[in-house]
């Protein structure tokens, strides 16, 4: 007969939704999280109550670790030594724990990451404050469990005479939750709950006046009591933590920053390699060497300076940009009645002291009990002292033990528990001296009695008593407050100057988008014309500047880019430098079209505007000042002028000051049109400005350029498609006003009529243009040597048809050097 079985059909969400919901439940119970009475894991609870079960307590010697880590996994906790053991080297860890549960002796770890020894070779033993989470859990104090297989009981809490979650905190990731609380004072956090025992309605403003803040067993400084405030109101919160630094001189008229103390968990050794790459990596200037000179005696980071640095500011930069300052954020999170729950201090306390009260309350019946049960043997011991003759007699008579006791209940009513007194007790007790013993027994135990009825009966008395012993454990292990609280969060501001050594360098921009620095050095040792660049690509920009200083760059695409001149790749002259691709998104076909220098602390900015005019026909203006640093600028431009279609482009960029300028425009189809530059709004960068020139539909603009109106009026170049050249004066322009069709500069022919292909402001009569032909012919022109013209001519012919006509002109650029 085949074997039936009994299978299932069940929607598998259901089934992981129910066997996560398990799991998710004992981790957060019984794993991560800890409870708000003892302040202990479950993992932490096992392992000092399998040292005390043991006998491993302060008094005795060390044991191996290797012995306690075997007692917790086969009685208490079935699961990896590695983890126990972790457990285990973080309860001894001074740097993590304010108040250390376990001593050890070994390599425990250290602050730099360092993992301890294997447990084989350390050896521990409960520290003395660890005794008093455990004292009186003999007494019936707290709850005992079977353990995972019913051999053995544990304690489902400790009873803990201080409020352990306070003084040592806690961290730990479950599901759904997560918990860092942080270490406090012991003194502190005993003075704060004395007083909630005698004000149940203290508020946390109150509880503030004992407990200041956190108290890291690291030390150094916490900054924001606000904040602090609202963590302890609501159990969420975040501070600063900030190493406790100070600049000392040495030899050399040099200086060093020595780092005593570093926030909490951060890891020293990681600390100390960001520190260096810092200094190698040149992020700021005056770096001469970093040293760990941490010892036994305590730890020591320091920071050693080259002549003249500016010590405040490097520290300042330090402290943005490295783990000597951090953000601490507090989420409490404990489990109180088997459910997780966001606490804040007055939470915390208050659970701890109603709990109190009950461990106070158990143990107070159980010696009530204890001595109850005593007194009523007392009471037999002394009522046989005193008929001795007659219990000895009937002792004799008697057969055995067994028999003894009988007769002894039943000729002078003693009780089963009197007469087994009785039938044990030692011959040599049975002196005058020991009757005033039991006598003074009797009192004590009466005395003792009385004692304990009344704290059970009195909240009064038991709330002293519960103060009285907080305040032993307080002058037996308080110790001095570590951690300094600052009332406000001091802003870092970093200046430039700090971060950058400043010096001359060559800043280069290419068209394509080729950019670069170089030193000083490196250019002196080339010529200018070694300047690498691809082929067909032309020179945007070439200029000194410091290193203090900004670039500024416009693409054909209305887009900007802003860099310190610091950050500019460093690259050598004669090499091509990095594309802006490399760490920035471009557009299809966007290229530089100008570039600018911003000095640092240029007052002038608040003064000028930058000018835009686009292909098809658009002009604006925008303050200078509008185009700073932005969010992102590493890897993103951002806008400088809204283009309307994805056709146009804009097509050149002026620096307009505080003089009067005019606008002139020159189209394709040979149109001109000058006006003032006042005519055209200022507006921000989001903008697409106004109409420049009413252009005709098939027209677009091959120039569009600013001058000074006190400068003497330029001239102008024009060249035609058909290879012939123009050079006029722009007085033979007349002034009209803005978006109008403009003047001719052409005679318009019925056959194959000129059309302009490049338009330019002669800088200078001894600039050259190279003309290239699609038949890539080369023709070079100087300026000088081109005849003034008229208006309505169309100049000389430079090119003739045979080679083709004119598709590209480059213009030789002077480097700027100034």
């Amino acid at each position: 007969m085949a074997e039936e079985f009994d299978i299932q059909e069940l929607n598998l969400e259901d089934v992981m939704g129910d066997r996560f919901g398990r799991y998710s439940k004992y981790i957060i119970q019984d794993r991560a999280l800890p409870d708000i009475r003892d302040g202990l894991k479950p993992v932490q609870r096992r392992i000092l109550y399998a040292m005390y079960a043991e006998g491993n307590t302060s008094d005795k010697q060390f044991r191996k670790c290797a012995k306690t880590v075997g007692n917790v996994i086969g009685n208490y906790h079935p699961h990896g030594d590695s983890s126990v053991y972790e457990a285990m080297v973080r309860l001894s860890q001074d740097w993590k724990l304010r108040d250390v549960l376990v001593e050890m002796h070994g390599n425990n770890g250290s602050m730099d990451g360092d993992p301890a020894a294997a447990m084989r070779y350390t050896e521990a033993r409960l520290s003395k404050i660890s005794e008093e989470l455990l004292r009186d859990i003999d007494k019936e104090t707290v709850e005992f469990v079977w353990n995972f297989d019913d051999t053995d009981q544990e304690p489902v809490v400790l009873p803990a005479r201080f409020p352990n979650l306070l003084v040592n905190g806690s961290t730990g990731i479950s599901a759904g939750y997560a918990t860092e609380i942080p270490p406090h004072n012991l003194g502190e956090v005993i003075d704060a709950t004395i007083y909630t025992i005698d004000h149940p309605e203290a508020s946390v403003k109150d509880l503030m006046q004992f407990v200041k803040g956190p108290d890291f067993p690291t030390g150094a400084i916490i900054q924001g009591v606000k904040e602090l405030e609202k963590a302890y109101k609501t159990g969420k919160g975040k501070v600063v933590v900030r190493s406790k630094t100070k600049i000392e001189p040495i030899k050399g008229n040099k200086e060093k920053i020595v780092i005593s103390e570093i926030p909490y968990e951060v890891n020293k050794a990681s600390l100390v390699k960001k520190m260096d790459e810092i200094r190698v990596n040149k992020k700021i200037d005056g770096i001469a060497e970093v040293r760990d000179e941490s010892d036994r005696t305590g730890l020591q980071i320091v920071v050693e300076l080259k002549k003249e640095a500016n010590a405040e500011g490097i520290l300042n930069y330090l402290l943005k940009n490295t783990d000597l300052q951090i953000n601490y954020n507090f989420n409490m999170v404990a489990i109180d009645d088997r459910r997780p729950v966001q606490v804040g201090l007055k939470t915390i306390i208050a659970s701890y002291i109603s709990y109190q009260k009950e461990v106070i309350t158990k143990r107070t019946q159980y010696n009530l009990n204890k001595a109850q049960a005593r007194i009523h043997i007392v009471d037999g011991l002394m009522k046989a002292l005193s008929i001795l003759d007659e219990v000895i007699a009937l002792i004799r008579n008697s057969n055995d033990k067994k028999d003894a006791r009988k007769r002894l209940c039943e000729e002078f009513d003693f009780s089963e528990i009197q007469a087994e007194a009785i039938v044990t007790l030692q011959l040599y007790r049975l002196t005058n001296t020991d009757i005033t013993t039991l006598q003074n027994e009797h009192l004590e135990l009466n005395e003792q009695v009385a004692r304990y009825q009344s704290i059970l009966n009195s909240e009064k008395v038991l709330k002293n008593v519960m103060k009285t012993e907080l305040r032993e454990v307080k002058k037996k292990f308080m110790t001095p407050r570590l951690t300094m609280i600052q009332d406000q969060i001091e802003e870092i501001k970093i200046e430039t100057a700090v971060l950058v050594a400043e010096e001359d360098v060559m800043v280069s921009v290419t068209k394509q988008g080729y950019y670069k620095r170089t030193s000083l050095r490196s250019y002196a040792a080339s010529t200018t014309d070694e300047l690498a660049m691809r082929e067909g690509d032309d020179i945007v920009l070439v200029t000194k500047a410091s290193t203090l200083s900004s670039l500024v760059l416009f693409t054909s695409k209305g887009n900007y880019l802003h860099f310190p001149v610091h950050e500019l790749p460093d690259i050598k002259w004669k090499e091509i430098g990095q594309h802006l691709s490399q760490t920035i998104s471009l557009q299809q076909q966007e290229v530089i079209i100008a570039a600018y220098i911003v000095e640092k602390d240029d007052q002038s900015l608040e003064h000028e505007r930058m000018v835009f005019i686009t292909k098809e026909g658009m002009i604006k203006q925008t303050e200078r000042t509008a185009f700073g640093t932005y969010r992102g600028y590493k890897t993103r431009t951002s806008r400088a002028i809204k283009l309307k279609t994805d056709t146009d482009e804009v097509l050149s960029v002026y620096v307009a000051g505080k003089e009067q300028y005019e606008v002139l425009l020159i189209s394709h189809c040979g149109f001109s049109l000058r006006y003032r530059l006042d005519e055209v709004p200022i507006v921000g960068t989001a903008a697409s400005g106004v109409k420049a020139m009413n252009l005709r539909k098939d027209d677009y603009l091959v120039m569009g350029a600013i001058f000074a109106e006190e400068e003497k009026e330029p001239q102008l170049l024009i060249v035609t498609q058909r290879g012939n050249v123009k050079r006029f004066s722009v007085k033979e322009l007349s002034t009209l006003s803005r978006a109008k069709r403009g003047l001719m500069v052409l005679r318009e022919l019925k056959a194959k009529p000129h059309r302009i292909v490049y338009a330019d402001l002669i800088q200078s009569l001894n600039d050259r243009y190279h003309l290239m032909t699609e038949k890539s012919e080369e023709v070079t022109i100087i300026a000088k040597e081109i005849t003034l013209a008229d208006r309505t001519s169309n100049g000389s012919a430079i090119v003739s048809e045979e080679q083709g006509e004119v598709v590209d002109i480059v213009k030789n650029q002077l480097i700027n050097l100034n």
